[in-house]
């Protein structure tokens, strides 16, 4: 009996110090990716765009929008974030299929004024109940 607890007591620190190599392995692999002008997230849900990394200090330098900078730790930095592929968006080489889609769905009749179209969304050519 005292064998099978010493097993199990050996397997569950194997899984556990084996559980901690990968994170640390994820780590490094992320931040290898790190450099000026890749988009990444931090762990507080910030977004934005690596300017400068101190590797002494462990600070990285984002820039949330134009003009604005953050400094966070190296750390703080979870996703690289990938720039989506552009999809292929197929353009119809005449309006004919545009007449198909605006019957099916629920669009005003084409002969209606811009002041008609206002009134319709705003619901003003519904009767008062």
């Amino acid at each position: 009996m005292n064998i099978l607890l010493f097993v199990l007591l050996g397997v569950f620190i194997f899984m556990m110090f084996r559980r901690n190599k990968k994170a640390r392995e994820q780590q490094t692999k992320l931040q290898s990716q790190f450099a000026p002008g890749v988009d990444v997230m931090t762990s507080f849900g910030l977004f934005g765009r690596i300017v400068s990394m101190d590797d002494a200090e462990n600070k990285v330098v984002l820039e949330l929008s134009p003009g604005n900078f953050a400094t966070v730790h190296r750390q703080a930095v979870t996703k690289v974030i990938e720039a989506p592929e552009a999809a292929a968006v197929e353009v119809p080489d005449d309006a004919s299929s545009l007449g198909e889609q605006a019957q099916a769905g629920p669009a005003a009749d084409p002969a209606e004024t811009p002041e008609e179209s206002i009134k319709r969304l705003n619901g003003e050519d519904k009767k008062d109940s």
